[in-house]
């Protein structure tokens, strides 16, 4: 199987990427990144982030519920300490980025346009501090009004990452489309709460997000539907932990894969997920990774 995956101007080698959070900053694991089409580094935020208490990861037959907290160095040491260790990456790199106000994420993009990165992934899905705790990715409106603003301010490889949790994403979507960004990242992690046997909350974060096989169905029925709705590329993420999943995300009409829980029970999970769907490929004697993208909805 041959031949790249652009979106919005960026060439891919292949179709699958490490999804933020789940592989670190990519720089533990350069041989396997190296081989993926890209990775998502783990979250940055403008300022230094201890995140949640632990513990912060529980399993449960099909999935894991994480509530890590977006603990990260901030935006200065992630410039001075990390960013020089990507550059030995030979992937495409974009960065997560989360904010807690509107102007965060205005900062955060213009502090890294001019890094050596490919691009950047609005995480949507943080609290609203200066709106009572709403989240960003649940208000069409919000998420218009972000990106617009971080549009604005780079000319890099803008990706928006959406989230389901009581939202159409199709119509969020729509909204990221009108602003001007280049794709969107469809799904994040689902709501959940895990509790312990006296029944009380188990993470130190009382609640966190499901992750993992359980949300597969979900994930790929959101992105078909964004998928329908929308012009700009849309980026599978949900449950993928096999070359089978990432076929089926494709086919739903996603232009792009990303793996994440695979990658916490195995650093090559992500790799694994494209030497299988490669051989899937082979089999069905396909030509093109394009070919495939949207063959739901054509029946």
């Amino acid at each position: 199987m041959k031949g790249e995956v652009v979106v919005g101007g960026v060439r891919f080698a292949n179709p699958v990427l490490a999804a933020s959070g789940t592989f670190g900053y990519g720089v533990e694991f350069k041989g396997i990144a190296n081989r993926l089409g890209g990775i998502v580094t783990k979250g940055v935020t403008l300022e230094e982030r201890a995140g949640n208490p632990p513990p912060r990861i529980a399993e449960f037959p099909s999935g894991i519920v994480n509530s890590v907290g977006l603990e990260n160095p901030g935006l200065i040491k992630f410039k001075r300490q990390i960013l020089p260790k990507l550059e030995k990456i030979k992937t495409r790199i974009l960065v997560n980025v989360a904010g807690f106000e509107v102007d965060e994420f205005i900062r955060l993009a213009e502090g890294l346009e001019e890094e050596n990165i490919d691009g950047l992934e609005l995480n949507l899905s943080c609290p609203n501090v200066s709106e009572g705790g709403v989240v960003f990715g649940q208000s069409p409106q919000k998420v218009e009004e972000i990106t617009r603003a971080v549009r604005k301010r780079t000319k890099k490889l803008l990706v928006v990452k959406l989230t389901a949790n009581f939202v159409d994403p199709r119509e969020t979507a729509k909204a990221a489309e009108a602003a001007g960004a280049d794709a969107v990242t469809v799904i994040n992690t689902l709501y959940g709460l895990i509790l312990d046997d006296n029944g009380r909350p188990f993470l130190g974060g009382r609640t966190g997000g499901i992750s993992g096989p359980a949300i597969k169905p979900f994930a790929l029925f959101c992105v078909d539907r964004v998928a329908g709705a929308v012009k700009i590329p849309v980026i599978g993420c949900g449950g993928i932990i096999s070359g089978r999943d990432a076929f089926d995300f494709l086919c739903a009409g996603a232009r792009l894969v990303q793996v994440g829980s695979a990658n916490l029970t195995a650093p090559n999970g992500a790799l694994r997920v494209l030497q299988e769907l490669k051989i899937i490929i082979s089999e069905k004697r396909i030509k093109g990774w394009e070919s495939i993208v949207g063959t739901a909805r054509r029946g």
